[in-house]
């Protein structure tokens, strides 16, 4: 997929993140998927504080793409920030290529029920995702963290920049629980009045 990379665009989602959060260490979660939406959140990490530390990243048990992006992502940040912490976590995978909807109802229960342990663990003050259905179960698991008092996490949503008209299945859910829902084109700012468009920030 092609992308473009403005440091404008990221630095303005960085003060987005940071307006709310001013504490030295905050943990922060990120979700991922193979390919593209992998390509697309750890371009938006390289410009995030390392005050967002430890993070926590989230992916697909059947992942091993995510997985090696991810580790060449962080040793390549140990470089510059020797304090550098992260962790790799895999919960089930809530739909598989071509699984039938019905059955995806069953799957997606039980990757809720496996994540809400894990977010429960890790507390985080920030998740960040940009789109696949992994990131359903973790953020649905941390808006119950919030309904029982335990937790206020902000969910910050990035849709896909391959959305220009239309919103991911992920994005449809996620725009009504997210605090910050940013798009990348301007039709979907005309039609999503919530979301927050910054133009291509990827």
């Amino acid at each position: 997929m092609g992308c473009v990379f403005a440091h404008e665009h990221n630095a303005t989602v960085c003060l987005l993140l940071l307006k709310r959060h001013t504490r030295t260490c905050r943990r922060k979660k990120g979700i991922k998927m193979r390919g593209g939406h992998t390509t697309e959140i750890l371009r938006l990490l390289s410009s995030l504080s390392q005050s967002y530390s430890p993070r926590h990243y989230i992916f697909a048990d059947t992942d091993k793409m995510s997985e090696d992006k991810i580790s060449s992502f962080e040793q390549k940040r140990a470089e510059t920030f020797s304090n550098s912490q992260f962790t790799l976590n895999r919960i089930p995978r809530c739909r598989e290529v071509q699984q039938s909807w019905s059955s995806s109802i069953l799957t997606t229960v039980y990757s809720i029920f496996y994540s809400f342990p894990l977010t429960f663990k890790l507390k985080p003050d920030l998740i960040l995702c940009n789109g696949p259905g992994t990131c359903v179960p973790v953020c649905l698991s941390a808006l119950l963290l919030g309904i029982l008092g335990l937790k206020k996490v902000i969910i910050v949503y990035v849709e896909s920049i391959c959305r220009v008209e239309t919103l991911s299945l992920s994005g449809k859910i996620l725009y009504y629980f997210s605090d910050y829902f940013i798009v990348q084109w301007p039709a979907l700012k005309e039609k999503y009045p919530k979301s927050v468009y910054l133009g291509r920030i990827v």
